[in-house]
């Protein structure tokens, strides 16, 4: 009991003087030992390498798991060490739900049986997306997880105790300098060469923690090259996934995409909703005006040389994709918005666009007139 009474007694006496050197040394009345370049170097370095890798950690926990009640959840089960349970990923749990209303409309019309084959594609999409996340949390979080709850925390230790050290080491020398008698200089040299002895250790043994840091850099380079390629696998099984659907959905509807139960009702002969749905779905753009036999097409006058007329031009926004025919002709894109005016003798079906400095007939039906 007296032994442990002593002791607490010393380490609060130690903790004090402490607190005594670091508050004299920030209102500048005591000198501070410094560390040497390099040592500073390797140190700004460590603080640099772990906040970086810290965001990056988080950001990337955020990508691969938005939902923070999920990665709470996962958090906790690494704490508890434990196997964090499987869950379904969004992608499919859609298709699910697309094969459990197939199964309702009825497998054997186009609009289920077509729910069925997206559904069967969005879970592969999500089986995909799965096999990314645990690849990418095994090979790229887990390393900056060690470092960061691993080698950083024996760094902070060490720098902590490093920090002691330099503490007690400027004590001792304040000390010396306050000495008078001969019997107390000798006792505090002796004391201060044994505080210099453990500041040398202790610097030499955080040098070499700081050191390491370059080759955790080349570790998580390593564990960087392995999620990009991941990230690329996900990427081009996705897309490959995808391709076979537009595939697999244009050969059985004939490279096209019709209104299933507008299919199913003429097919049928029994209404299966409003017609409005079945007719303003999918709207498709006119057919093509037939080309007007007028001066501009006879070559009396190039399409170059026309000019807007005195009384002004109208914006109006191109409703669908038009490829031109010819050079005459100015080719669209649906959305967009263009400059048309018309021409004495001109074909009433036709206008002449102008975009930039590219300029052509473009046909009426595929314009909406906005002035």
């Amino acid at each position: 009991m007296d032994f442990n009474v002593k002791k607490l007694a010393s380490d609060a006496g130690v903790f004090f003087t402490r607190a005594v050197q670091y508050t004299e040394e920030k209102l500048g009345q005591a000198e501070k030992t410094e560390l040497d370049a390099h040592l500073e170097n390797l140190i700004a370095r460590a603080d640099c390498t772990k906040n970086w890798t810290e965001k990056i950690f988080r950001q990337t926990e955020v990508l691969l798991q938005p939902n923070p009640s999920a990665r709470i959840e996962e958090f906790f089960y690494e704490k508890l060490d434990r196997k964090i349970p499987s869950r379904t990923t969004n992608a499919e749990l859609l298709g699910q739900y697309m094969q459990d209303a197939a199964k309702e409309f009825g497998p054997g019309t186009p609009y289920g049986s077509t729910l069925i084959t997206v559904g069967d594609y969005q879970r592969r999409l999500g089986g995909a997306e799965r096999e990314f996340l645990q690849t990418s949390a095994i090979n790229f979080l887990t390393p900056l997880r060690n470092f960061l709850e691993g080698d950083w925390k024996t760094i902070s230790k060490e720098r902590r105790l490093l920090e002691n050290r330099r503490l007690d080491l400027d004590v001792c020398k304040a000390r010396l300098k306050k000495a008078k008698l001969a019997e107390a200089k000798a006792a505090a040299e002796h004391e201060l060469r044994v505080a210099q002895t453990e500041f040398d250790r202790q610097a030499e043994v955080t040098r070499l923690l700081l050191e390491g840091i370059s080759s955790t850099h080349v570790n998580h380079l390593r564990c960087l090259h392995e999620f990009v390629e991941a990230q690329a696998a996900y990427y081009a099984q996705c897309h490959k996934h995808m391709q076979d659907l537009q595939k697999e959905l244009s050969s059985a509807n004939g490279d096209t995409f019709p209104n299933a139960f507008a299919v199913n009702a003429s097919t049928s002969g029994v209404s299966a909703g409003p017609s409005p749905l079945s007719t303003a779905t999918l709207p498709s753009p006119p057919s093509r005006p037939p080309n007007p036999s007028n001066a501009l097409e006879s070559g009396t006058l190039k399409i170059e040389e026309v000019k807007p007329p005195a009384t002004g031009t109208r914006k109006a926004k191109v409703l669908y994709d038009y490829d031109a025919a010819d050079t005459s002709e100015l080719s669209l894109l649906a959305d967009e918005l263009i400059t048309v005016y018309t021409v004495p003798g001109m074909d009433p079906d036709w206008l002449i666009g102008e975009r930039g400095n590219q300029k052509g007939k473009v046909p009426v039906t595929y314009l909406e007139l906005l002035s």
